[in-house]
């Protein structure tokens, strides 16, 4: 019996959050709690609302004793907030050859795309140590869908097992994968993007400095989700927004002391992308930011260097959300609206890079 109601324990959290959600205004209000307002922003009710059942639920953070345990937290997350897939997408599991052995990937493609066209090479986020396709799934289908495009999501090495640059070598060889095999996967070499969540979207910026620096084709455009851009120096929202908004302080110290233990380690440009000595020449890169986020400042402050560079880029915060956001779409409103304005950007960006047609004599 106890095993039998810890598999139900997901589908019960699953019902109870969907039906506080389901709620009129006022009373979600009353649950949640009075407005929190910080650094002259007013976290959004579906965000409140979330965390106030989290902490009423004992969860606090991402981070647990071991990384399994934390994988599994992130896991059963996902099963809470899992709805029915988006309709309209066809998936293909994937292989892909590294020089650490066989990667795991998933092909994305909306039902109606059979021409080729962009596509998004994806690394999920989960600070290095967690998450995995199953987590990023819905996200990924949410991309393909709704900007039109062919998704790529990756698989990468893990740490504490494999400690940095691990996953970063992997994501540079999928992006490779992508190149070398670019017809058999629906697209063109200069039509292919990177893109990421949190630590993903670390690992795609530093993908797309690696190409650019390497001589590699670089990526058409880059798509940064609320990413990790500083191993090393602590930015104001580290203070603000450390504690109370879903990332917390003490995570982003347990995800860096497992993926990069080494301190010195920790200036690398490959991991500190914000360090890089030069960031002139890289792909136009849209940034997304979150406000009640401890990686706010440091985002952002990649973004105005890559502006500062020459890149074009488009910097965009979501003043009332949190980290993590675009995993929770299946569950409040706001969330959902704010990732339609993502895929919206993402699709206008793609678009924009395009080549001109030439001019018939």
């Amino acid at each position: 019996m106890p095993k039998v109601l810890e598999q139900l324990q997901p589908t019960l959290e699953a019902a109870v959050l969907r039906n506080a959600f389901a709620l009129p205004q006022p009373v979600r209000r009353l649950i949640a709690g009075r407005p929190i307002r910080l650094d002259d922003q007013e976290l959004a009710l579906d965000a409140q609302l979330l965390l106030k059942l989290q902490q009423l639920s004992g969860h606090d953070g991402l981070a647990a004793t071991t990384p399994e345990i934390a994988r599994e937290g992130m896991r059963r997350a996902t099963k809470i907030t899992a709805a029915h897939p988006v309709p309209g997408v066809v998936v293909a599991d994937r292989r892909i050859a590294t020089a650490a052995g066989e990667k795991e990937a998933r092909l994305y493609r909306p039902r109606e795309l059979t021409e080729p066209g962009p596509l998004l090479v994806f690394y999920h986020g989960g600070g290095w140590v967690i998450g995995d396709l199953d987590t990023h799934d819905d996200l990924c289908r949410f991309l393909a869908k709704h900007a039109g495009i062919r998704v790529l999501s990756v698989a990468y090495r893990r740490a504490p097992e494999f400690p940095f640059p691990a996953a970063l070598d992997d994501s540079i060889e999928a992006y490779q994968y992508a190149l070398d095999n670019a017809a058999e996967l629906g697209t063109d070499r200069a039509a292919i993007a990177v893109g990421g969540d949190s630590a993903g979207g670390n690992l795609a910026a530093s993908v797309a400095l690696h190409a650019t620096r390497s001589g590699l084709p670089k990526p058409v455009f880059q798509l940064l989700i609320y990413p990790a851009t500083e191993g090393v120096t602590r930015h104001r929202s580290r203070e603000l927004f450390g504690n109370g908004f879903l990332l917390t302080d003490h995570d982003m110290d347990w995800f860096m002391d497992h993926y990069v233990p080494d301190l010195d380690a920790r200036q690398d440009p490959r991991l500190s992308v914000l360090r890089a000595d030069d960031l002139s020449g890289l792909p136009p890169a849209y940034v997304v930011t979150a406000g009640f986020d401890p990686l706010r400042d440091e985002a952002e402050a990649y973004a105005k260097r890559l502006a500062d560079a020459g890149v074009t880029v488009l910097s965009r915060r979501f003043p009332d959300l949190i980290h993590g956001f675009a995993n929770l779409r299946t569950i409040g409103n706001r969330f959902q609206e704010a990732l339609f304005e993502i895929v919206g950007t993402l699709r206008a960006g793609l678009e924009l890079q395009k080549p001109l047609p030439t001019k018939q004599s």
